[in-house]
């Protein structure tokens, strides 16, 4: 079969590969649809962070089931969401339904190989169906999505509550569009990028430039146009200055959550640490995101909200390339040579053809929310 390998930091081949073996419990053979690429990609490919070589990269994709074990809920041709944890059974936290906070677990396009091939095994357990209407591109944003939703839903939300997102790539974007489902009154998406911005404006967000001269900084965008801060603050960029920023931008008893991986150390002065305790603020890690029994997990939650509209997903895609392109888009992104938002490779031949549509503007997808 046809995969992208990665042999080493910056080395990424398209050829063929063995095919891939079963393994685990009531293991499912599933033809990839499409496979979304993460930030956490980028760094395994440029910056030497993969834990071994050579690795099939990809945690974020969508599947096409081809033969399930005897007595499956699934049936050959059903669309899946795939789950990229497999969880360490014998970890105390994998018990209690929190296994992405435990150690030992398993993780394609990480650990183990991944998405990026035309084939894979994966036990029955990790599969999330989607409706068949589901574009298999939308399909493979369920996971960056439920991983958005895991994050905002520790944030308690309050009347008229208001917030702040700063950075509008996907994951923000996917976290702003969740705050507005679940309740926030007012959500604000800050981003030096004006396309990303623009995109967040298409979507009925109000937007703040932090570049902007005559308007200040993020912060004191946020300041006059709320007058005291918001009640919770979402770090999804990466940035120690602008972790800095969401500290600064929120209100008394407010929440802070730190969504992004950030990209270097940070200082926080003595003078802001006194203001935290001062304002009683209230910060969040987060990670990952969590699947549960059939039909009442996070990954449901997101199939539904998707399938009914109520997350947009084709406003944030860029691009929905071919498989074979990958090493030289990889090469491209990390050079900075072509704009990018979600970034998606579409794999299988039905893939393949909402990317045509898509490309070409029509509606059958690129319509889609």
């Amino acid at each position: 079969m046809k995969a992208v390998v990665l042999d080493a930091p910056g080395v990424l081949r398209h050829g063929e590969v063995p095919d891939p073996q079963p393994f685990g419990e009531r293991p499912v053979l599933v033809r990839v649809g499409a496979v979304g690429v993460c930030g956490s990609d980028l760094l395994r490919v440029g910056h030497g962070t993969a834990y071994h070589y050579p690795l099939v990269l990809g945690h974020e994709f969508s599947a096409v089931v081809e033969q399930p074990p005897a007595g499956s809920r699934f049936s050959p041709g059903d669309r899946v969401a795939v789950f990229p944890l497999l969880p360490n059974p014998d970890d105390p936290l994998t018990e209690i339904g929190e296994p992405a906070l435990g150690s030992g677990y398993d993780y394609f396009g990480s650990r183990r190989d991944g998405g990026l091939a035309e084939l894979l095994w994966v036990p029955e357990r990790n599969l999330v169906p989607v409706p068949a209407s589901m574009p298999l591109l939308h399909a493979a944003m369920v996971e960056p999505a439920a991983v958005a939703l895991h994050a905002v839903r520790k944030l308690s939300v309050p009347a008229a509550g208001s917030a702040l997102v700063i950075g509008a790539g996907p994951i923000g974007a996917l976290a702003a569009q969740w705050l507005r489902v679940l309740g926030w009154s007012r959500v604000l998406v800050a981003d030096v990028d004006p396309r990303k911005r623009a995109v967040m404006a298409d979507l009925g967000f109000e937007t703040i430039d932090p570049g902007d001269p005559a308007a200040g900084g993020t912060v004191a965008q946020v300041l006059a146009a709320t007058g005291r801060g918001v009640d919770a603050a979402v770090e999804a960029s990466g940035l120690p200055a602008t972790l800095l920023q969401t500290l600064e931008a929120t209100a008394p008893r407010g929440q802070v959550l730190i969504l992004g991986d950030l990209k270097g150390d940070v200082t926080i002065g003595r003078a802001l640490i006194s203001s935290l305790i001062r304002r009683e603020l209230i910060v969040y890690g987060t990670w990952n995101s969590t699947i549960g029994p059939a039909g009442h997990s996070e990954w449901d939650m997101v199939v539904d909200a998707v399938a009914t509209g109520r997350i947009a997903l084709a406003p944030l895609i860029s691009h929905a390339a071919p498989l074979e392109t990958a090493p030289e888009l990889f090469a491209d992104l990390l050079a900075r040579r072509q704009w990018s938002n979600k970034v998606l490779f579409a794999i299988s031949p039905e893939a393949r053809s909402e990317a045509a549509a898509l490309a070409a503007g029509e509606s059958a997808l690129a319509g889609a929310r």
